[in-house]
């Protein structure tokens, strides 16, 4: 019955617990405001892969998914580039399929006209 005795003590409620940071963990708390986050160009990627040059939408859209994602890592620079390149690579697009429309109306034109001769 000795032990009984260890059993009929009550816990102390009333002492807080000692909660300690792991060694080597360091909270970092940064003041600095959050950059603005830049347009990912999502909109004009997807017009390109739509009506322009589907291999270069492809890879405009791609990075234009990135960005959310960097940004909310904090990888603002990283986010600012794969904006960049998203805007490149749908403009890039854009300016390959008009050259092409060009193209193509020059050589219906020249192949009018050869016909009509």
């Amino acid at each position: 019955m000795e032990n009984n005795q260890d059993y009929q003590q009550q816990p102390n409620y009333q002492q807080q617990p000692n909660y300690q940071q792991p060694q080597g963990y360091q909270q970092a708390y940064d003041s600095s405001p959050r950059p603005v986050k830049p347009d990912n160009n999502l909109v004009w990627a997807i017009l390109c892969t739509v009506l322009c040059c589907l291999p270069l939408g492809i890879v405009s859209i791609i990075n234009a998914t990135k960005v959310d994602n960097l940004y909310n890592q904090g990888d603002y620079a990283g986010a600012q580039q794969a904006a960049d390149d998203a805007k490149k690579w749908a403009m890039w697009g854009a300016i390959i399929s008009a050259i092409i429309m060009v193209i193509y109306l020059v050589i219906v034109v020249f192949a009018g006209v050869a016909g009509a001769l």
